[in-house]
């Protein structure tokens, strides 16, 4: 899991940066304020939890097992839905993918909750 997890990290890393400068230099002018917002807003979430991801990585080579596996997928699942459905939302100004947003944010809780169990129940040692 962890090659996996650096690479999706690493990955969704160097879109959100991708993201954000689109935002900043081509839909600035295209969106309303508030939509950009929204769109910000995703590239926000999506650049903290591919930091999330390199966690999870590094924590499923320290303490692996359900839990740490478990929060790189929680926090893979929750980029899609909560980012993804941020940006359809922002560029297609559909309501109704505002409705997927909160599935996303319960992917990331319960991925920083599966990575703090991971760190309580881990058991290697520095070596």
């Amino acid at each position: 899991m962890t090659r996996r997890f650096t690479m999706f990290g690493a990955s969704s890393l160097f879109f959100a940066v991708a993201l954000g400068a689109f935002g900043a230099h081509f839909l600035k002018t295209r969106l309303s304020v508030g939509m950009l917002t929204v769109f910000e807003t995703g590239v926000r979430y999506q650049m903290l939890h591919g930091l999330g991801l390199l966690a999870a990585a590094w924590a499923s080579e320290r303490w692996p097992g359900k839990a740490s596996s478990w929060a790189g997928w929680a926090f893979l699942v929750g980029t899609v839905l909560f980012s993804g459905s941020l940006y359809v939302l922002a560029l297609s100004g559909i309501g109704g993918f505002g409705a997927v947003t909160p599935f996303g944010g319960v992917a990331f809780l319960s991925g920083w909750l599966a990575l703090a169990l991971a760190a309580q129940s881990g058991s290697k040692s520095l070596a």
